[in-house]
């Protein structure tokens, strides 16, 4: 005769092995390699704002094929915020850009070169998604970029990972480029009023 008590256990057994299983996949990151730490927001803020950037407005993206050219990461407007995504394989460019605002029917239609198409909490209008944020607006354009590409990136876009940050904002010391330090010029005297010294053989 078969001990009911011992087939219960059995069963019971089991069913908590497949749960905690299923626990273990969901909150382990190693089981998820898209899970991502978040980067830090005092670090981004400060990365952004050296910049001229407002942290909430720095996102990334993925599609496929399409690398983030660093160089074409900047400030929009005010404190919106800028980048390009090119395709190693046809040089197309994929712009992601942020800034202030809003996305509804009425606000899509204005300006647009085709008729906006809800998608989900997308808009769509033409080589371009627009995702609305809080206060803000997400969009991904291209020429000449497929709309499934488009809509892959669009739904990709996301607030970057502590490795994504690194590739895409310089440390808040390092601004570079920007000809922030003065040149240094040869024919500028050290001493009397800063007029540039003439040559010797100059009359006058």
């Amino acid at each position: 005769m078969i001990n009911q008590r011992g087939v219960l256990s059995v069963l019971l057994l089991s069913s908590l092995l497949l749960t905690g299983c299923g626990s273990e996949k969901a909150t382990d990151p190693a089981a998820d390699p898209a899970a991502e730490q978040a980067a830090d927001q005092a670090e981004l803020a400060a990365r952004a704002s050296a910049l001229g950037i407002a942290p909430e407005h720095v996102y990334v993206t993925e599609a496929p094929g399409f690398t983030l050219a660093q160089q074409s990461v900047g400030v929009l407007g005010d404190d919106g915020f800028s980048a390009v995504y090119v395709s190693r394989k046809t040089g197309a460019q994929l712009h992601l850009s942020v800034d202030r605002g809003t996305m509804t029917a009425e606000t899509c239609a204005e300006g647009a070169s085709a008729p906006c198409e809800k998608e989900g909490d997308a808009w769509y209008r033409g080589q371009e998604y627009a995702v609305p944020k809080k206060g803000h607006v997400v969009r991904v354009s291209g020429e000449g970029i497929s709309r499934d590409v488009l809509r892959e990136a669009a739904e990709a876009v996301h607030r970057p990972s502590d490795a994504e940050l690194d590739t895409l904002l310089p440390p808040a010391g390092e601004r570079g480029g920007g000809g922030s330090e003065p040149v240094e010029r040869g024919d500028l005297p050290a001493t009397g009023d800063g007029a540039p010294l003439n040559d010797q053989n100059a009359t006058g």
